[in-house]
């Protein structure tokens, strides 16, 4: 199967859309536009690696905004979107995908459906595909105050993501390093790539002004029309250790829990009850115990990079009830906290989480102590199929 890495490109200042930091990183429904066109990506499982293109000094801002998102050592942006891209690409070089697929930033609406459709053209054998959507108003030209309409018959929009395979975008970038290019497709052009159109998206919108954020949050709440509700399980033993992760809460307790990252099996039944309710499989498809780099790290990752799969798919975290089961520790006292950080970490109201806890009255391996439990309910909302 061939390797599709994603280039997003979040390196600009974006100074047209106004707020105190550039578009990226400004809230779209919730979620940071970047986090959305990133996350966007991630649920597509064609997509082997991220690559996000970033200004040195936004490091904090990226980090923050794609928190619990799979994504390669961010590369640094340059004086242009064309020095950002190369950046992009020669950082990328490392892994040497076969395709990879250039995206803006300011486009977050961009479908699971678009993406696929220009990986399919590149794995039939396109060198460059590319979404392309009709004009449809009628051009005006104004030149020294006379008016002329403008033909439309061969006119169109281009988008992105813009795919291309790998070694002839990398190649095509560094023989014209400074053609000062306004996107790849206009590289290709000068590279002589034969370009494919794909069928682009009129949602495909990409946020330039400050009323565009109105227009993006109207269609991604207008979207959302089904709802589909998971279920998760998960236990581990307890073992040597002083402390337990619960909910995203370390509890001082007697014994620690045995597992590959921190044991949280409150945040990995949640985890597995959000993926439930997207059909997107469980918690060990995403993050294989088998896998090292997820040895014992913090589960809110998992929790968080859940969430991220529902805003690529333009739904949103409606409720989630998560039961604690176990003889100690004793989770009243912990229960509030540990609302506030799954509120924190789906980025949702504290009043749409709940957390509770039973025992099974001594029987069973908790009633032994010799482990504890957790299950979960997550309620999604989502645009219709």
């Amino acid at each position: 199967m061939s390797s599709i890495a994603a280039l997003i490109v979040a390196a600009g200042q974006g100074q047209r859309a106004g707020g105190s930091v550039p578009k990226q990183f400004q809230p779209l429904v919730g979620e940071p536009v970047l986090r959305r066109s990133v996350a966007a990506f991630a649920a597509v499982p064609e997509i082997r690696m991220v690559q996000v293109v970033t200004s040195a000094n936004r490091m904090a801002e990226t980090e923050t905004a794609l928190g619990g998102l799979a994504c390669l050592p961010f590369a640094m942006g340059g004086a242009t979107r064309q020095h950002s891209v190369r950046n992009g690409l020669e950082a990328l070089a490392l892994y040497a995908p076969d395709f990879v697929l250039v995206h803006d930033a300011a486009r977050p609406l961009v479908s699971a459906a678009l993406i696929r459709r220009v990986a399919a053209a590149l794995d039939e054998g396109a060198a460059a595909a590319i979404p392309l959507v009709r004009v449809a108003d009628t051009l005006k030209r104004e030149d020294a105050g006379e008016w002329a309409t403008v033909p439309r018959d061969a006119l169109y929009r281009a988008q992105t993501p813009q795919g291309f395979r790998f070694a002839a975008l990398l190649a095509a970038h560094r023989e014209f390093a400074d053609a000062g290019v306004t996107d790849d497709m206009a590289l290709a052009e000068l590279a002589g790539l034969p370009i494919t159109r794909v069928v682009g998206e009129e949602t495909n919108l990409k946020i330039t002004k400050e009323e565009d954020f109105t227009l993006a949050a109207a269609l991604l709440r207008g979207m959302t029309s089904e709802f589909r509700t998971g279920q998760g399980f998960d236990a581990h033993r307890f073992t040597a250790g002083d402390h337990v992760w619960l909910c995203g809460v370390k509890i001082p307790h007697a014994a620690g829990l045995e597992g590959h990252s921190d044991a949280d099996a409150g945040l990995h039944a949640l985890t597995d009850a959000i993926l439930g309710a997207l059909g997107a499989g469980d918690i060990g498809q995403h993050f294989p115990p088998t896998d090292e780099k997820w040895r014992g790290v913090p589960s809110s990752m998992f929790l968080a990079h859940a969430a991220g799969l529902v805003a690529a798919a333009g739904g949103a975290v409606v409720h989630c009830d998560v039961t604690l089961i176990c003889e100690r520790p004793k989770i009243a006292p912990h229960r509030e906290a540990m609302r506030a950080r799954i509120a924190e970490i789906l980025r949702i109201d504290i009043a749409r989480v709940s957390v509770k806890a039973t025992t099974t009255e001594g029987m069973g391996f908790p009633g032994r102590g010799e482990g504890l439990a957790a299950q979960a309910v997550a309620t999604v909302g989502l645009p219709p199929v």
